[in-house]
């Protein structure tokens, strides 16, 4: 029989740092399994799925850009929080159906759990960015009842996310420029609040155009989250250090959600406590 195993799929691919991360689990936890990554093309992603749908020691793969909507069409079912962000990135196996999963939400909140079970007078997030990663962060925190700004070089497309979304909730779509020039607001007491600013874009990624952002914007307490892992120390949160602020980043969400895909895929709990030496593994 065949050494089971699950994979990350996407176009590219290479950039991926799933394979490490799944890899040293296995590893860690002696499980004889691999997690490989597989480069996909659009128009090879229905052949793919039929293709591993008949193999039994396949045990699922997570989807990377740009597949995370377009894989929808091409499964049996979705897991309601799936279904909701309207994105899939865990596909696995499940009583010969394949069934889609989303674990970047739950990645995406890990490291804020602390402050989200505490009880606050208000939340509001500054969301930079409306692409395929925003949707699952819109969606977690919008369910943790925070009050979104979204902003985006393209105001209606913001709009129209957050009405997707969270149709109820009282949320603002601005352009993304708007966060670029100070501005002399005065924030009142943050004293019981909780406030994000997040980079849910690519903007500051290695070859990418530098996100602007004025720390003027930043109430009192700011805590910033920037998903992009290449740079992984980025200037965004470089500037928010210097300013005093606390900082996340983007491993904390890839691990995150790495962890409820592993669980899905080899029926084993992933060991966290070994989150410092695995860090070290991805920074080589």
């Amino acid at each position: 029989m065949s050494c089971p195993y699950a994979e990350v799929i996407g176009d590219p691919i290479a950039q991926s740092k799933s394979p490490a991360i799944h890899g040293f689990w296995l590893q860690e936890l002696d499980i004889k399994s691999k997690y490989q990554a597989m480069h996909v093309h659009t128009s090879e992603l229905g052949e793919f799925l039929k293709t591993r749908r008949s193999d039994p020691a396949w045990r699922g793969c997570n989807v990377t850009m740009p597949h995370k909507q377009a894989v929808i069409p091409l499964l049996d079912r979705l897991d309601p929080l799936a279904q909701a962000v309207g994105a899939v990135n865990t596909v696995v196996p499940e009583n010969g159906l394949l069934v889609g999963y989303n674990t970047d939400v739950p990645g995406f909140l890990e490291p804020l759990r602390a402050e989200l079970a505490q009880t606050h007078y208000f939340r509001m997030a500054r969301i930079l960015g409306t692409g395929g990663a925003a949707r699952a962060i819109i969606k977690g925190l919008a369910d943790e009842r925070l009050v979104i700004v979204l902003a985006g070089r393209n105001p209606q497309k913001a709009r129209a996310l957050l009405d997707e979304l969270d149709p109820s909730g009282e949320h603002h779509a601005v352009d993304i420029s708007h966060f670029a020039d100070p501005t002399d607001f005065a924030f009142d007491d943050r004293e019981g609040c909780l406030d994000l600013i997040v980079n849910a874009s690519s903007l500051g990624m290695t070859g990418q155009p530098p996100l602007v952002f004025d720390m003027s914007h930043a109430p009192p307490g700011s805590i910033f989250y920037d998903i992009v892992t290449s740079p992984l120390d980025t200037p965004f949160l470089q500037s928010a250090r210097a300013a005093g602020f606390r900082t996340i980043d983007g491993l904390s969400m890839l691990i995150g959600q790495a962890d409820h895909a592993f669980r899905r895929f080899f029926g084993a709990v992933p060991p966290r406590n070994a989150d410092a030496a695995l860090r070290k593994v991805l920074g080589a």
